[in-house]
């Protein structure tokens, strides 16, 4: 049975536009709101949302893959791209180079896609690699692009991309119809799509994957005439079963209405997700700033480290044995420090004796 870019239709997929009208809908007037709520924040809350989100998606994307980033020194190199911060310390290259891909989506979401530019990203992701041998180009080897699984001692193919020979002519197509379409269909079905098409090009060795999401962030962006900033890779990380399973799907046919449905579903909740995490940032500036000169060095410290995991905090609360492993005192210090806490507003605390834990107090 044939491929999907076998097909004698490819690369034309088909759906029903008007079956994701109201997603379109929904997506638009959380943009317009959001747009409304970034206008009632200061520079410094707008660059650190900038941050935070850029990070988790290189953090969640590169997750997908099987690869973790350190988000202290993401962030970091994330605020020297930006110029927020100067260099302080050696860079990591990994970090480095997806903070330099993220800020080059970020900040080139309106101009128009070119193979230099994908070979950037490449070359970025890859930065400090000497694991592949095609970086920062189109894969050349002979050997076939399968995606397979190797459980239970048998091999499966899931998917084999097409021949590297006919790679730079795919990838002409595909770039084609991505600078033509940006204004002739809709924002939701054209990510979809873009994602899906690009992914069975599979053009590179590796890091198909995270190019195809960060395409996404392009597309939804051009799409409003400015950068946004939306926790996709987030969400395809938490339910990254369905996520492979609905391209999955698609690796024969070109009949695509399933994954449309539920990319477009995805996109509505890392809107979703977004939103909650600007409010949270916000709310963390409002309490910092309020505490500030009223809370010792050690309280200040769990704080900035307690936030730094999100809105919920630490995974199952922040206990008085955490307090004591990130400032080195004493049980009897840090029970006092954290009862302070709670009374001047910035911890909820829950439980009692060993069970007692301590939450961010987000209105």
């Amino acid at each position: 049975m044939p491929w999907n870019w076998e097909l004698a239709e490819w690369p034309h997929f088909k759906f029903e536009q008007a079956a994701v009208a109201k997603q379109e809908k929904e997506f638009l007037l959380g943009v317009g709101g959001a747009f409304a709520f970034l206008k009632n924040i200061g520079q410094d809350e707008y660059n650190r949302f900038v941050v935070e989100i850029l990070s988790s998606e290189g953090i969640d994307s590169s997750k997908i893959e099987g690869e973790i980033l350190d988000r202290e020194s993401l962030q970091s190199s994330l605020k020297q791209h930006f110029g927020l911060q100067p260099s302080k310390k050696q860079k990591q290259p990994k970090e480095w180079g997806m903070a330099e891909l993220l800020c080059d989506v970020y900040n080139s979401f309106d101009q128009p896609l070119t193979h230099q530019m994908l070979f950037s990203w490449h070359a970025a992701l890859f930065k400090g690699s000497a694991d592949l041998e095609d970086t920062g180009k189109y894969r050349t080897h002979a050997e076939p692009m399968q995606i397979v699984s190797n459980r239970y001692g048998s091999q499966k193919v899931f998917f084999e991309g097409p021949p590297s020979k006919q790679v730079t002519k795919e990838m002409e197509q595909f770039i084609a119809w991505f600078n033509t379409t940006q204004n002739s269909e809709a924002i939701l079905s054209r990510a979809a799509i873009a994602h899906v098409y690009f992914e069975s090009i599979h053009p590179f060795e590796d890091g198909n994957g995270r190019i195809g999401r960060l395409l996404v962030e392009k597309i939804l962006s051009q799409g409003v005439s400015r950068p946004i900033l939306i926790a996709v890779s987030k969400i395809l990380e938490t339910r990254k079963r369905e996520y492979y399973s609905a391209l999955e799907k698609c690796n024969r046919t070109l009949q695509v209405q399933e994954w449309v449905d539920f990319f477009a579903a995805v996109v509505l909740e890392g809107q979703e997700e977004s939103m909650k995490l600007l409010s949270f940032l916000i709310q963390k500036s409002k309490i910092l700033t309020a505490l500030a000169g009223k809370i010792n060095e050690r309280q200040e410290k769990v704080l900035l480290r307690l936030f730094a995991e999100g809105p919920t905090g630490f995974k199952g609360g922040l206990s008085a044995e955490n307090y004591i492993s990130i400032t080195y005192t004493s049980k009897a210090t840090a029970t006092r420090d954290l009862t302070d806490l709670v009374e001047k507003g910035a911890l909820v605390k829950t439980g009692e004796l060993r069970h007692t834990r301590y939450w961010p107090k987000l209105s």
